[in-house]
């Protein structure tokens, strides 16, 4: 059931406290060779948001991914109390597998506060409700792609232009995905944060390659994200439909950069994603 894949994800990415300011996750028990950055991003996240007082909200992250982790064994997360002032707290995270750090996070918070607004406007896309899910998308594929697909997924993703995991044709650099939680969600703000920062890590490096006709499926590429950093604006829903309008301005150096933007239903810009990754042949 869909719920039951949500409820999992949620305590997938909460964390035991081990000591002041250190706390241990653990990984779904799935056949992968690495980590799914987002998870421990979010995890990274809920470690940091644990020692900061619940009137101050996230309003940025920015993380570099040092090493790949290791899904069979807990990771721990040591937080850094940098800052503690009247407006903003600041916490750095590191990640720990054995004895080594794998992820590096600094997190900034703050009081809410009344400002200046503007924002760009929102892409005129076919509504999420028109469009089939990875599942329909994927019965044309191989077993391999179908077992991927027919895993619990707590995130829904649609994508406005399907790309098939089979595409070698080249695209211009941008593409716009719905997702929500396929499932409710607790009221806590502070969990849609964390769940929209776990789904970011998605689809957004894969952007980087529509010009040159690959993607994860392909056993010639070798593809991980370096860094993410996000910026939150407005409080929003998780399990409510979020447009995610993604480009990627530039590929260099083995190197992709790809940009997001997150728009609620009715067009309000919450969120501001931007990833570099590796995108470079296997060798």
């Amino acid at each position: 059931m869909p719920q039951d894949a949500v409820d999992n994800l949620v305590r997938l990415l909460d964390l035991e406290p081990i000591e002041v300011n250190i706390f241990r996750g653990v990984s779904p028990d799935e056949d992968r060779q690495r980590i799914f950055g987002g998870q421990v991003a979010g995890q990274a996240l809920v470690a940091a948001a644990r020692t900061v007082a619940p009137d101050r909200h996230v309003h940025s992250l920015h993380a570099y991914f040092l090493r790949a982790g290791d899904p069979k064994v807990p990771i721990l997360y040591q937080v850094d109390r940098i800052r503690d002032g009247r407006s903003f707290t600041t916490r750095r995270v590191v990640a720990i597998q054995h004895g080594r750090a794998i992820f590096n996070m600094a997190a900034s918070f703050q009081v809410d506060e009344a400002g200046f607004e503007h924002a760009f406007e929102m892409p005129d896309v076919t509504p999420p409700e028109d469009l089939p899910d990875l599942r329909e998308r994927a019965k044309a594929y191989d077993d391999e792609i179908g077992a991927w697909i027919d895993r619990p997924r707590p995130i829904d993703i649609r994508h406005v232009d399907w790309l098939p995991p089979d595409r070698k044709a080249p695209l211009p650099p941008r593409q716009n995905v719905w997702l929500r939680a396929d499932g409710r969600l607790p009221d806590d703000p502070l969990i849609h944060t964390i769940v929209l920062t776990y789904a970011s890590d998605m689809t957004l490096l894969d952007t980087s390659m529509l010009p040159h006709g690959g993607s994860w499926f392909d056993p010639t590429l070798f593809m991980a994200s370096l860094d993410h950093a996000m910026w939150f604006h407005r409080r929003f829903r998780a399990d409510d439909w979020l447009l995610y309008a993604q480009d990627s301005p530039v590929a260099a150096n083995g190197r992709g950069l790809s940009r997001g933007l997150v728009f609620t239903r009715d067009g309000t810009l919450v969120a501001t994603v931007t990833q570099e990754g590796l995108i470079r042949i296997a060798r």
